[in-house]
């Protein structure tokens, strides 16, 4: 009798952990370039990485700029600044990696390029 009870309570919480993964793993990730912010409409244009396709992303108030800092929530005038500062220095944009859901953002994080390791001599 035993057997069965761990048996079925095993078999339970392993299909409980399978769709707290799954669910997890449905968001698409989106990498790219942050190029334009519509603020009245609340929508941000990415250039996709490898494709170069434009993408266009609708931001609700539950969308959160994550840095290393921490995360807040996303604040569309302060990233459209930014982005002027990036082309004023001959960049595209800002680049990014959004989570999304069929178009809405969940979450948005600068992606920051890994540094080169030194040689050591």
């Amino acid at each position: 009798m035993k057997n069965r009870r761990k048996f079925l309570f095993s078999l339970v919480a392993g299909i409980v952990a399978l769709g707290v993964v799954a669910g997890s793993a449905l968001a698409d990730e989106l990498f790219g370039v942050l190029t334009k912010v519509d603020i009245a409409g609340k929508k941000v244009t990415v250039v996709e990485k490898d494709t170069d396709k434009e993408v266009v992303v609708t931001i609700t108030d539950a969308t959160e700029y994550v840095t290393k800092k921490g995360s807040t929530k996303i604040d569309l005038e302060k990233i459209e600044k930014n982005i002027e500062k990036a082309k004023e220095k001959g960049a595209k944009g800002i680049p990014v990696k959004v989570e999304h859901e069929k178009g809405v953002a969940s979450k948005i994080s600068p992606a920051f390029k890994k540094k080169e390791a030194s040689p050591n001599p």
